[in-house]
């Protein structure tokens, strides 16, 4: 289930990618959204960002008690990998 999502997260999630996209300057676009998903265990909010850029996508999702903690992480996530794909593009 999509969820809708508020100018708060739109704010912080936005000001994240931007200072993303002025380290990374070779990066294109940033797809992201919340979904909520209904299971035994309780409720996830998930929030997946997926990075348009040179070579293979970039892609991380995370689960997270509230949208806030799993946008974090997310973002952690993608951060990581940007680092790695960054090493490869100055080794070649």
């Amino acid at each position: 289930m999509k969820m809708p999502t508020s100018e708060a997260m739109n704010e912080f999630v936005g000001k994240k990618l931007k200072k993303l996209g002025e380290k990374y300057e070779w990066l294109i676009r940033a797809d992201v959204s919340f979904k909520l998903e209904n299971n035994n265990y309780g409720k996830g909010n998930i929030c997946e960002i997926e990075l348009s850029l040179p070579g293979p996508k970039i892609f991380a999702t995370s689960t997270k008690e509230s949208f806030e903690a799993a946008a974090k992480e997310t973002i952690s996530d993608i951060e990581k990998q940007l680092k790695k794909r960054k090493a490869k593009f100055t080794t070649h």
